[in-house]
């Protein structure tokens, strides 16, 4: 199984593809996507889609995990993350690829242990767990591999659940 993982951002934005062979991961592809702050913002997008759609057709994965979102304050920096992260699952869609939406904590959970892990440790976990020989840089890209391990864990839950839910309907319609 193949998962890209998104850490979104307008100005730079995490890509990861990584692929799980049994318990272990390989990484395929790790970048970041960047655009030009004085660009306008639709320039800006049409970037990021044209680039995604490129990482998607070469890389071809199964499935996508985009982080969600959280912001405290600045607004304006969260409206142009959200639209960044919009063109992300725009591309999900085109390529109909089912899509995971980890919370940063979930990411840090799977990845460290402890979902209040510093990034540094985020960027260290995914080199141990993916048998890398380097460190994982800049820590959007390090985050975009967080966002597809927790992605491998969130489709193997979901299978779990949909085979359970199968199992029991088919119990109960020979019951019926």
């Amino acid at each position: 199984m193949r998962c890209i993982g998104i850490d979104p951002g307008l100005g730079r934005m995490g890509v990861a593809s990584v692929l799980q062979d049994g318990r272990a991961f390989r990484l395929i592809s790790c970048r970041c996507i960047e655009t030009p702050p004085g660009m306008p913002l639709p320039s800006r997008l049409k970037i990021i889609f044209e680039e995604l759609e490129e990482l998607i057709e070469a890389d071809s994965p199964d499935f996508m995990s985009v982080e969600k979102l959280f912001f405290g304050r600045n607004i304006t920096t969260a409206e142009s993350v959200w639209q960044a992260r919009g063109v992300a699952l725009l591309q999900a869609a085109r390529h109909a690829l089912p899509v995971f939406e980890p919370k940063p904590s979930q990411i840090k959970l799977a990845v460290c242990g402890y979902g209040t892990a510093p990034k540094e440790q985020v960027q260290r976990m995914s080199q141990r767990l993916l048998g890398l020989s380097f460190l994982p840089k800049p820590d959007d890209a390090a985050d975009a591999i967080g966002a597809a391990i927790t992605g491998f864990s969130l489709f193997a839950e979901e299978r779990r659940i949909s085979g359970a839910r199968s199992n029991h309907a088919s119990v109960s319609d020979g019951q019926g």
